[in-house]
């Protein structure tokens, strides 16, 4: 089902520093993203208002501090998502949605007219990067999957079937091309770059104040949206109303009792034979922190290293993945995936291809905005 954000404009009297009163305007007062304006709305801004820089974008929701079960803790999943712990993180922002085509193809046009990034096979890597080692994402010369087109040094987004795919989750990006996304805008919007690409593991300094892929603790406390115990960022059950997922059937009934769907297989909108079926970042609705698209669509990659025993030894408070890996976390569903795959408290890994991996339009990914 397609929603349109609600987009109102409210106005505050805040005293300014010189003793005045004066005005303020917030341009969308629906930060939870219910479709309504309520007190939980006004809790949030205020939050906001009182913690962050005024000039933070607005495809940006403020998440609060706060403390949760971390993990499967309803039997649904594998031995990775074991023990379930408890977890206390720091306020945060974090995108209101998945980075789009459009977005990512602003960042190549800038980068390329700076000399930072170059297109070599259809692949696009950065200048400096002579040997080829960290792919950032693939062009559509490369790979049909990729809705990104480069001519003459020109990036553009391709029409899909005769449909727009600007505002759909940019896929055929590597974790590597997801990390130098953040590193740019963190320039382009006067904060710090977190990432060091001279760095064969691309270090991500947390003292730093700037844009980074979140923690993989982050993502699932942003994804559950202040649900306690629950499969989905909205409830317990899955459906193709909610997410843009794989309903998987036999014997004519959903496989999984949780899922509920009333179609079988790809989402019947977005399926349209030509792969990826992707849909627009805001074709469902906002789970209670404002966060769209956390259990479907495309995968998210985390700034986490992969190890399947983490939880096991992970820290309390503000955990940010192993020290070292092969692999980087990914997480949420995606298009293509069943419903198992879509929960909360699901891990995925990238695989033997590192965080290099750009694969079959399954993967996309979310800024976090760090100002602690």
């Amino acid at each position: 089902m397609l929603r349109k954000s609600l987009v109102i404009l409210i106005f505050f009297i805040v005293i300014t520093s010189s003793g005045d009163f004066a005005l303020a305007a917030c341009p969308s007062a629906d930060l939870t993203g219910d479709c309504f304006v309520d007190f939980e709305d006004f809790s949030l801004m205020a939050d906001q208002w009182l913690t962050t820089d005024p000039c933070v974008s607005d495809d940006t929701v403020y998440i609060p501090d706060g403390e949760f079960e971390m993990g499967d803790n309803l039997g649904d999943g594998e031995s990775d998502e074991l023990p379930v712990h408890t977890v206390s993180l720091d306020w945060f922002f974090m995108g209101r949605y998945k980075i789009t085509n459009q977005q990512y193809s602003d960042y190549l046009n800038s980068a390329y007219y700076a000399n930072e990034i170059k297109v070599d096979g259809g692949i696009v890597y950065a200048s400096s990067d002579y040997s080829n080692s960290f792919p950032y994402c693939d062009t559509s010369d490369f790979n049909d999957f990729s809705q990104i087109e480069c001519s003459g040094g020109v990036f553009s987004v391709r029409t899909k079937g005769g449909r727009d795919m600007a505002n759909d989750p940019m896929v055929m990006v590597s974790w590597y091309g997801s990390a130098a996304y953040c590193n740019w805008r963190s320039q382009k919007e006067g904060y710090e770059p977190l990432y060091d690409p001279c760095d064969p593991n691309w270090h991500c300094d947390f003292a730093k104040k700037g844009y980074r892929l979140p923690t993989e603790a982050e993502w699932e406390y942003a994804a559950r949206g202040g649900l306690s115990g629950k499969r989905f960022p909205w409830g317990d059950t899955i459906s193709h109303s909610k997410a843009n997922y794989y309903s998987l059937w036999e014997g004519g009934i959903p496989y999984y009792s949780y899922d509920v769907s009333l179609t079988e297989g790809h989402h019947p909108t977005w399926n349209d034979g030509i792969h990826p079926y992707t849909s627009p970042v805001d074709s469902f609705c906002a789970n209670s922190y404002g966060v769209y698209g956390m259990g479907g669509n495309v995968l998210d990659w985390c700034n986490d290293w992969w190890a399947s025993d983490y939880y096991n030894y992970s820290p309390t408070d503000n955990p940010t993945g192993p020290m070292s890996g092969t692999s980087r976390v990914i997480r949420g569903g995606c298009w293509a995936v069943v419903a198992n795959h879509c929960r909360v408290a699901d891990r995925h890994r990238s695989g033997s291809s590192g965080p290099g991996v750009r694969d079959r339009g399954l993967h996309g990914f979310r800024v976090v905005l760090d100002l602690n």
